[in-house]
């Protein structure tokens, strides 16, 4: 089998053999098949694309290539939830302590981030003492114990997927379904789910723009689970405009407490209940997702939501403290106000700029080894639908450096759209694809 003979087989429309897709992937990763044609290969696929038992081959493939993640300590259905990411999006701070504290286990691996602004565990990391790492023994004592421990992914977890992702980042071929469904199953199966509630962001500050690309998002990735012998739901949800009104590191944080302590903003508490009741079905710890969703809310207005966030933080070895001071996870004192220049409505929001202002503040990597400053972040007054006045803050900028902070500001400026016209209020879910 020559690489050539693959590629010009895609190339001319046909479909690939588990055994030609093996043959490249394999071939790839052990240094046989050079740069230039896994990188012709993976632009014949972005153009021709896979069908799904392509899509299929190349996810278990790939999957295979590192470490499989054992869960089998963990008695009953586990369950994992995966957000394809947005400006914002807390949500895996909120949903694990009200999910576990609804008594379904929580063995989270997470990612950090690569862009507007880190990932989870970049977040964690604002609190003082957080261990992001975690020993085998330590990660299942956690669970066992706690019924919730967040770690970092290790490093071997599907490699093959992180080889080809690197090339398809200086190639022009990330935003390819195929491609992309695989990227983020191929992980998810070796973390060792039995199933999987995914959270696929539509709109201006997520990976797809229209909701009928985020829908064929969502069909292939649980296509590609079901196929797998997963159980899969997929929440297609809103990111037109920022989750809640935080975006940065700590500052994400302090809105997550706030939210567990029933405090915080309506869209990220309504979108943690709608996706912790699919978990917590699928978790058979009930039967309906009414019923589900009551659990959770009760889990907040109880405090069990709070006080399993403080367990989680001091079992990996934290400052519990942060729970009821957030002022010790240092957000920055710094603060520039943006003003709105007119009176009127903010019409609509570029989500995706205000998650690049944030950058620009340094609360994200534009290349792999920026280091983040935790400490800044943008703060919103003001989101679509809202009324305005001249005058009024729209948001509140945070930051360590005046140069990066005139940065921000250009960017978050062109990022608010002001008018005299009143938009039509959206909800934060689209659709939902079982």
């Amino acid at each position: 089998m020559r690489a050539y003979d693959v590629i010009l087989k895609k190339r001319n429309g046909h479909e690939l053999s588990k055994e030609e897709i093996e043959f490249m992937v394999d071939g790839f990763v052990k240094g046989e098949v050079p740069d230039y044609q896994m990188a012709a290969f993976l632009m014949v696929i972005y153009f021709k694309h896979m069908n799904a038992d392509e899509r299929y081959n190349l996810t278990e493939i790939m999957a295979r290539s590192g470490d499989s993640i054992d869960l089998s300590f963990i008695s009953g259905i586990k369950v994992d939830k995966h957000s394809t990411g947005g400006v914002g999006d807390k949500t895996t701070l909120v949903l694990a302590p009200m999910v576990a504290s609804c008594g379904l286990p929580v063995a989270k691996m997470s990612g950090r981030g690569l862009g507007h602004t880190g990932g989870t565990i970049d977040k964690l990391e604002a609190i003082p003492g957080f261990k992001t790492t975690l020993t085998e023994a330590e990660f299942k004592k956690n669970v066992k114990a706690h019924l919730i421990a967040v770690v970092g992914q290790t490093a071997n977890l599907a490699p093959a997927d992180k080889k080809i992702y690197a090339l398809r980042d200086v190639t022009a071929t990330v935003d390819e379904i195929s491609l992309i469904s695989s990227s983020i199953m191929s992980k998810k199966l070796a973390a060792g789910a039995d199933a999987i509630v995914l959270d696929v962001k539509v709109g201006s500050g997520a990976f797809m723009k229209d909701i009928a690309s985020a829908t064929d998002l969502a069909r292939a990735m649980v296509d590609i689970g079901k196929k797998h012998g997963k159980a899969m739901v997929a929440l297609i949800t809103d990111m037109d405009k920022p989750l809640g009104y935080t975006v940065g590191n700590a500052i994400e944080v302090e809105e997550a407490i706030d939210t567990l302590k029933g405090n915080g903003p309506t869209d990220l508490e309504t979108l943690c209940v709608e996706l912790g009741a699919q978990m917590l079905k699928l978790g058979k710890i009930t039967e309906s997702l009414s019923s589900a969703k009551e659990m959770l809310k009760d889990s907040i207005k109880s405090g069990n939501a709070i006080k399993k966030m403080k367990e989680m933080i001091e079992s990996q070895g934290g400052n519990p403290s942060v729970v009821d001071d957030t002022s010790l996870l240092g957000v920055s004192k710094n603060t520039f106000e943006l003003k709105a220049w007119k009176d009127g409505y903010v019409t609509s929001m570029d989500a995706e700029g205000i998650g690049i202002a944030s950058m620009k503040l340094g609360a994200g990597r534009e290349k792999k080894e920026d280091k983040i400053d935790l400490s800044v972040g943008i703060r919103l007054s003001k989101k679509t639908g809202d009324s305005v006045k001249m005058g009024e803050t729209l948001c509140t900028l945070y930051y360590n450096s005046e140069e990066k902070l005139k940065a921000a500001i250009e960017v978050v400026k062109t990022s608010y759209n002001l008018s005299s016209v009143r938009p039509q209020k959206i909800g934060i879910i689209h659709g939902v694809v079982e």
